[in-house]
């Protein structure tokens, strides 16, 4: 059994994780900033450290939590993406926000290592995009 503890710890850590990415998209001033990874990244970890309390007494699957949270920040990421003529703005963050779940999920699962590690790529990935902006221009 989990300790009360180790949960607090998986919610701290994607806190800290969802902020590293969204404080990138907040210095590029992006809609989706700090507060909305942490949130997004928060519930991942959430949804997963529920669904394994609430399996058992279920008799469910694990997995359809897992899968729900996959298709709701669909939903959240379709949303920050902007067509017009022929200009797409937004699907960077979207992508920010899919991939931020994943950490939340890694985290709740307690992929301490996995999700940190990941969490710091896709912060310099960023980084490196809006570099590249810049000496593009």
């Amino acid at each position: 059994m989990i300790t009360t503890i180790a949960l607090i710890f998986r919610i701290l850590l994607s806190a800290i994780l969802g902020a590293i990415v969204g404080f990138e998209r907040e210095i590029e001033e992006k809609p989706a900033g700090i507060r909305t990874h942490i949130l997004v990244c928060m519930g991942a970890t959430l949804f997963t450290i529920s669904s394994f309390y609430l399996t058992p007494l279920s008799s469910g699957d694990a997995t359809r939590i897992a899968a729900g949270i996959v298709t709701g920040i669909g939903f959240i990421g379709a949303g920050s993406i902007i067509a017009t003529k022929g200009h797409v703005k937004g699907l960077t963050t979207a992508a920010s926000l899919w991939v931020v779940s994943g950490i939340g999920m890694m985290v709740g699962l307690g992929s301490y290592i996995l999700s940190s590690a990941s969490a710091i790529i896709v912060f310099i990935v960023l980084r490196l995009g809006e570099i590249k902006k810049k000496i593009l221009k």
